[in-house]
């Protein structure tokens, strides 16, 4: 049987993720955590665990302990969302990437036999390249030159970590996401400063910033619409895999 460790960015991916999988809460760990415990007749999952662990997986080194300490060699699965650099991806789009670009240029490659048990139950994944960058990208000028840069599908700011963080653990790992905002699609600079840098959207600097900056709160709208379609399209995967 194997154990699966989900891994998101922002505690509202773990949550909507939590609440569309059925998964119950993990209280002793001391952070936001949701796990469901299979009996051995269910086939060949263990535990599957969930928990965010901050933008750019800032909070990784130090919740790896507590997440993994009854689990065995778990498949670590990158997943949430992501935006579109490539023009053709529209919102909900599934990517199940083979490679990640890193930080540095460096390309980490998925586990091949999780990449093909994925990519079987969704066919119609975009495969290919994502990229994992430093800082949001959130122009349709910058998306685009990333896409020509890199050809890259698709850009987010954790996935390279979190493979890298794998691979030094000796775990397999996958890479499962959707699109929450297309290449067309801008996003002001002000909505990145909303979110913690352990991923957390306080309700207080949400109100602040739409006081200060109304501008931005269509596009706010517009992004919350596409992350919450694009979870659900991550659900729906995650929840295929682990039947």
């Amino acid at each position: 049987m194997r154990d699966v460790l989900v891994l998101t960015a922002l505690e509202l991916e773990a949550r909507v993720l939590a609440r569309q999988l059925e998964l119950r809460p993990v209280s002793r760990l001391g952070f936001p955590a949701h796990e469901l415990e299979r009996s051995p007749a269910s086939g060949g999952l263990g535990r599957l665990r969930l928990a965010p662990v901050g933008l750019r997986a800032a909070l990784l080194s130090d919740r790896w302990p507590a997440l993994t300490a009854d689990l065995r060699s778990p498949l670590v699965i990158s997943a949430g969302t992501c935006g579109a650099l490539a023009p053709e991806l529209e919102v909900s789009d599934l990517l199940l990437p083979e490679s990640v670009l890193g930080l540095d240029g460096e390309r980490l490659n998925v586990t091949p036999g999780a990449h093909a048990a994925a990519l079987r139950l969704a066919p119609g994944a975009r495969q290919g390249l994502l990229l994992t960058s430093r800082d949001a990208v959130g122009t349709p000028e910058e998306k685009a030159e990333r896409f020509h840069a890199t050809a890259a599908a698709a850009v987010d700011l954790e996935s390279a970590l979190i493979l890298a963080w794998a691979a030094r653990q000796g775990c397999p790992s996958l890479v499962v996401r959707a699109v929450s905002d297309t290449a067309r699609q801008h996003l002001p600079s002000e909505l990145g400063r909303v979110v913690t840098p352990e991923g957390r959207i306080p309700v207080g600097r949400a109100v602040a910033l739409f006081l200060t900056h109304p501008r931005t709160i269509p596009h706010a709208l517009l992004l919350q619409r596409g992350t919450w379609r694009a979870l659900q399209a991550v659900a729906r995967l995650l929840a295929a895999l682990i039947e």
